[in-house]
């Protein structure tokens, strides 16, 4: 099996051709101009002869030093080459050794095999055709005319599949050097997502983790310290003593890397956050949960969606009563929170809660609509589409 050729040997191919080039312009032309000179054909042949090999040597020339001019392109230099060997065979009575050193040319210039095999084919013929006119062609230029032609196919052949395959093999390396630095940039963006993390984990541990610790301790301290008819603030003592649990019990899964499980299921959840929600503001609240189906990262999307509505409700609309609807439809899960408060124009408005629980959405190919206005309350409508169910 051939290997395949790296970039050093395609700047091998590039020398060989500047070094074939010196070549032909010495032993193709420099030969035949001697001949003339010494042989002492008759004065008007000479200078013929000579005319056309200057002429053959002046076009290669400028081919040479300015490859993409555009009268003198390759395919046009090895139309005159072809008739240049005629005329030559032809004034010189045979031109088997030029059209022989000269092969090369149509396979470096003719870019494809047909075109190169055609045009050598046509410089053969009239190699064979000028000498034979001239009436004094020996069977052995015909000869190896011939021969030089044959072996100039099968050669030409050899190596164009032998570039054929180089070319084939480098465009799959550089299909498999592409994917390797996808996979290389993919594993230092997840690098740095986790240092990210690793970053954020000792931020919370050190903050948030610190402070709710702390506020557990206040809350067990003022509520032992409280007499017995103070039970409305021992019950919210309470409540921000298991507040404070359940955040600290959070941050600690944060600092883990991983998020909480939902314990049970998504409906269960949501009704545990609504009873503390009612038990911690004294609102009204209606709640229609079925059992519905899905995976951990839809049940997490879903639950803070209900604390953030829920906890908007409570910093902001000063509601009445709050209601809270999960049902599975056909199309997917759709959660509703809707509230009897003061209500916003939705036009314009932003936060980080809500850009939050659009985002977390998002990721699961899901969407968030709010639909609001002064007065009239609010309803957070988030959706789920099917194929996120498990």
């Amino acid at each position: 099996m051939i290997p395949a050729w790296q970039p050093s040997d395609r700047y091998q191919l590039r020398r060989l051709h500047r070094w074939y080039s010196v070549l032909w312009l010495v032993f193709g032309l420099v030969p035949p101009a001697i001949a003339v000179l010494v042989d002492g054909p008759p004065a008007a042949t000479k200078h013929s002869a000579l005319a056309l090999l200057a002429v053959l040597g002046l076009c290669y020339a400028v081919l040479r030093r300015w490859p993409g001019n555009p009268v003198l392109r390759p395919q046009v230099f090895l139309v005159v080459l072809a008739l240049g060997l005629g005329a030559q065979s032809y004034l010189l009575k045979g031109g088997a050794a030029m059209f022989i050193i000269s092969l090369p040319q149509f396979w470096i210039l003719g870019g494809r095999p047909r075109r190169a095999i055609t045009l050598s084919g046509a410089a053969a013929v009239l190699t064979l055709l000028g000498g034979a006119v001239s009436a004094d062609i020996s069977d052995g230029n015909a000869v190896f005319t011939c021969i030089g032609y044959v072996a100039g196919v099968l050669v030409g052949l050899l190596m164009h599949w032998y570039i054929r395959q180089s070319d084939e093999r480098a465009r799959v390396l550089a299909a498999e050097l592409e994917e390797t630095q996808r996979r290389l940039l993919e594993a230092h963006r997840r690098e740095g997502a986790a240092q990210e993390r690793e970053r954020l984990a000792r931020e919370i541990h050190d903050t948030l983790a610190q402070g709710f610790a702390s506020i557990i301790v206040l809350a067990e301290a003022a509520r032992s310290g409280l007499g017995p008819a103070a039970g409305e603030s021992s019950r919210q003592l309470l409540s921000i003593e298991r507040t404070a649990r359940e955040n600290l019990a959070e941050a600690r899964a944060l600092v883990g890397s991983a998020p909480r499980a939902v314990q049970g299921s998504v409906a269960q959840a949501l009704r545990r956050t609504l009873d503390r929600f009612v038990e911690d503001t004294g609102l009204t609240a209606t709640a229609d949960l079925s059992d519905v189906e899905c995976d951990q990262q839809a049940r997490i999307a879903l639950l803070r969606c209900t604390q953030e509505s829920l906890a908007n409700v409570r910093k902001h609309a000063a509601a009445t009563t709050v209601g809270l609807v999960l049902a599975q439809e056909r199309h997917g899960i759709e959660l509703e929170i809707t509230d009897d408060g003061r209500g916003f124009a939705v036009a314009g408005s932003s936060g980080f809660g809500l850009d939050g629980m659009r985002d977390r959405l998002a990721e699961l190919g899901g969407e968030l609509t709010v639909t609001s206005s002064p007065g009239d309350g609010t309803r957070v409508l988030a959706l789920i589409p099917r194929n996120q169910d498990s």
